[in-house]
Order: structure tokens, then sequence, then C-alpha cells
């Protein structure tokens, strides 16, 4: 359906609108008197939510992003699914897995009682997916927008067999100034080290990047914050059904490699990532579900 057909379906009036976005991909607008938001319904993707009042979106979204079939958004909140990294299998498909650079459908919109919005977007096997990862499933998202997100990403097994998966939320948290940012509710936790050779290693005291960052927190699933000074804000980050999560900075020769990326954008933004990754799998029974969820809310420091 292109933009004015989904209106005429889902749309609510003052709160919730699909337009035609970069690239002419479908967006879809929110509304509520507590936050805006946006979602691409191209990747299932978050792209934006600004509580009533905030000057800095949550978010962080290049401004030098793809909208192009095939291509990868880079910002907001990615979906990860059903690997997140390299192909597990060794086959030469996506890191990420394949859901991240395809359409999704449109499946409903609504306005709670209490002023919320709530947008379900989902996809399903074809025979192109089949021919990626031969499992019959169903996967929705749920985006829930008040003065909070919260993001629940839903996986339903519509086979007759098990399926492991490894998941994200690869959120591109927006930050004031990197170097005056910094993440708490991880000492103690031992990490994968993925820029030394996958090494584990042990927290002490807050995340502070300083360099090229790429770990892997496991037992992790109290809530996060990220204090961020230069914002004078907080965002608190509180996870459901996971217990790893991913904390990512790209730095600045990485930065300066990718075409979809200034190259001072990684002074701006913190990679903050719900996970089931590294040992933290999941099994996914015939006829079972599994739910990766996460609520964001700002604060003033």
């Amino acid at each position: 359906m292109n933009a004015a057909d989904l209106n005429t379906k889902f749309a609510i009036d003052g709160r919730v609108c699909v337009v035609e976005g970069p690239g002419g991909l479908p967006m879809i607008d929110i509304t509520t008197d507590k936050a805006q938001a946006r979602i691409s319904l191209y990747a299932g993707q978050v792209l934006s939510f600004k509580p009533t009042g905030q000057s800095t979106d949550l978010m962080f979204l290049s401004d030098t992003a793809y909208y192009a079939p095939g291509k990868a958004i880079k910002g907001g909140a990615p979906i990860c699914w059903p690997w997140f990294g390299p192909d597990p299998e060794g086959k030469g498909r996506p890191g990420h897995g394949f859901v991240r650079n395809r359409p999704w459908n449109l499946l409903a919109t609504e306005e709670l009682s209490d002023g919320r919005i709530q947008v379900h977007v989902g996809l399903h096997d074809t025979q192109e997916t089949r021919a990626i990862w031969d499992q019959a499933f169903e996967l929705e998202l749920c985006v829930t927008i008040s003065e909070t997100l919260d993001v629940a990403l839903i996986t339903r097994n519509t086979g007759t067999t098990a399926f492991a998966l490894s998941q994200a939320l690869h959120t591109y948290l927006a930050v004031g100034d990197i170097a005056k940012a910094q993440v708490i509710g991880l000492d103690g936790t031992t990490y994968i080290d993925k820029m030394d050779g996958g090494v584990e290693k042990v927290q002490h005291g807050p995340v502070k990047i300083d360099g090229e960052t790429d770990r892997i927190y496991t037992g992790v699933s109290g809530m996060l914050q990220v204090e961020d000074a230069a914002l004078s804000r907080c965002i608190t980050i509180t996870p459901r059904g996971s217990a790893s999560a991913v904390v990512w900075n790209p730095w600045a020769a990485t930065a300066a490699s990718m075409g979809d990326l200034g190259d001072d954008d990684y002074k701006i933004m913190l990679c903050v990532e719900s996970t089931n990754a590294g040992p933290d799998i999941i099994d996914v029974a015939a006829g079972g579900e599994h739910s990766l969820g996460v609520t964001y809310a700002l604060s003033q420091l």
C-alpha cells in the first residue's frame, strides 16, 4: 500500500499519519500530548522519539543515512534478527539478519484510553526469507508512545520445529558529547570485548567511551542509565526478555569509513542495545513465542 491507502485504513486524526519519507519510504508519524515519534515502515524501525519540551531527540539519526531498498537505515532503533552479528552458520548471509532492510506491514494503530498511542508492524516468512533462513515465523513490533517510549519485538514460531535466535534492538542514542557521557548499571558485569579478539573482561565502574568500543555484556537484566552531562539529561533503559546488552561506538576511523555516517558523528551518538547476544541465545518452541522489550525514559540530571 502507498501512504494514502495506509492513511485511509490506519490514520488517527491528529495522532497518527502515514507520510512519504526520504527515498519515498513510508513513515508513520505519531503525535501525543506527551511526545512525538516516527517509525519507518521499511525495516520496522523507530527513527525518532522526542518528549514534549525536549530540544534533542532521544535517538540519533545520521544525516547521511541511506533510505533505499536493500540498505539499512543508520540510526534510530534498527532490528537485528534472527541473528545478531555475523552469520552464525558461516553461509555468507548478511550480518545482523535480514529484517532491517526490507519492507514491513502496518498491522494496527490504536489510541488507548489514557492517551497513549500504539502502533503494530510486522512481517512473516515468505519464499524469499525461507531461502535465507528456513523457518516459519511471525515477527511483530509493538511501539507504545507516551512520555516514555516502549518497544516490544515479539517472535512467534509458526512452524513444527523449534528454532534458536539471537537478536537486538540496536538503538542509537543521541548524546551531547561522547566524552561527557557514561553508562551506569554495568559495574562488575562480565563483557566480551570484540575489539580485543573476544576476550572476556569485567567492567569496573561506569562505562566511559574513549575509543572504538564493541562489547557484549552478559548476565544483564536490570535497568541501565546513560548519563549525558553535555545535555544535562539521563536516559533510563529498562529491558525485558533479555540477559545481555551491547555497548557500541565506532569512534573516528570507523565512522570516517562509513558512507552513511558523518566523520564526527561518533561524538554525538552511543549505541546501548537490548539484546539476546553472545551466550544469551533464545530457543523458541514450535507454536511458542518470545518477546524482547525495552522502555526508554528521559529525565534531567
